[in-house]
This record gives C-alpha cells, structure tokens and sequence, in this order.
C-alpha cells in the first residue's frame, strides 16, 4: 500500500511506550525503525522533543533535520502550545489509536505537521477564548513564579506601570480578582504549566 520507506528513531523516555510504538509501527513495511542519528521521523516523549528542538536550535544546519514526533500524555493547552512553538512537528496522545500513529509519522516524513483533531480544537480554542497578547502571556508566565510587578517590569524590560496595565488585562480576560486567583485559573485552563508552581526557584 505505501510503498516509500520511512525510518523512525524512537528516543521515548518510557520503555513500554517505546516497546509499543516499535511493535506498532515495525508491523507496517513501510516503516523501518532504525537506532541512527538521521532517521526520517524521531518519536520523542515531552520532555524529550523540547530538549532536542532546543539542541537543534543551537545547532549549525548543514544535514537535514529529522522530524519530530512527540508521542505523551500531556494533553493541555499550553503543554501542546509549548510544544508547537518550539518547533515540533507532529504531537499525539498516548491513548491515540495504531491508525492515528501511523497517519502521523506519514505526515510528517512528507513534510507535513500533524495534530490530531481534538488537540487542534483545543489549542484553537485557548486562543480565540482568551485572546492573550504575547506580552501578557510572558506576563502571566513570571506571575505564576511569583515574581512581583518590579522584577517582572526588569525581566521584560518594560515599565512598572506597564506590567500593571498587563495585570489588569489578564484579570479582566480570566475573571480573576487577584494574582493568585489568576495564576490559578490559568493553570487549570493549561495556560501555565503548574510545574512553575512546585519547583523551587
């Protein structure tokens, strides 16, 4: 049925996962799953996908760079958002089908993105919904590390009154009444990531 090979590096931090996707994947014959460096397609977990699109970033671009796939449970907006923003070409759910897998990595091996339907809604939807400016997502950002307006006026290069201007706006636009309110309603609609909010600074 497809006749072009596809070779697939998984670097997946979990091994089962990893065993999974090399069972599902190795049982089509156009896909190769291989150890090399430069396969087509490089199925990564969360994590792992950041780091490498990062390293590929400060990388010199002479060879051709694989595609990334990350494959993970981590499903909320701003997990997924991350993710695009940093480059990553396809992202998919543990819990997707063999089919959804497959569709995929094909994608992605001819150039294209992949993002399944409900997470292409999702990440949609967190735009048209809040309507952020990018300032007041960098704003909201430092928030939830706990930064107060000064030091995030000094992180942003803006000033004080700036940040209270941007203040305000993100409380209108989550109906917040305080700062902790707001990084609270945002964390639960995936807007920041709650690891800011358990890691020490």
């Amino acid at each position: 049925m497809q006749d072009e090979q596809v070779s697939v590096r998984i670097a997946h931090a979990d091994p089962i996962v990893s065993a999974g996707l090399a069972a599902l994947l190795g049982a089509h014959s156009d896909m190769e799953i291989t150890g090399a460096e430069q396969a087509d397609v490089i199925i990564f977990d969360h994590r792992g996908g950041l780091e490498h699109m990062r390293r590929c970033a400060n990388a010199p671009h002479n060879d051709a760079q694989p595609r990334v796939l990350i494959v993970t449970q981590l499903e909320r907006e701003w997990e997924v958002r991350t993710a695009m923003m940093a480059g990553v070409h396809g992202y998919l759910l543990q819990n997707a089908g063999s089919e959804q897998l497959l569709t995929a990595v094909r994608s992605l091996s001819r150039g294209m993105r992949y993002l399944s339907a409900e997470l292409s809604r999702c990440v949609a939807d967190s735009f048209t919904r809040i309507g952020l400016t990018s300032r007041e997502t960098d704003v909201l950002q430092l928030l939830a590390q706990g930064q107060c307006n000064k030091s995030i006026a000094r992180e942003l290069g803006i000033g004080v009154g700036t940040v209270k201007t941007h203040v305000k706006g993100l409380f209108d636009k989550l109906g917040a009444t305080a700062r902790t309110h707001a990084v609270v309603l945002a964390t639960r609609r995936g807007l920041v990531g709650d690891s800011y909010l358990n890691q020490p600074h």
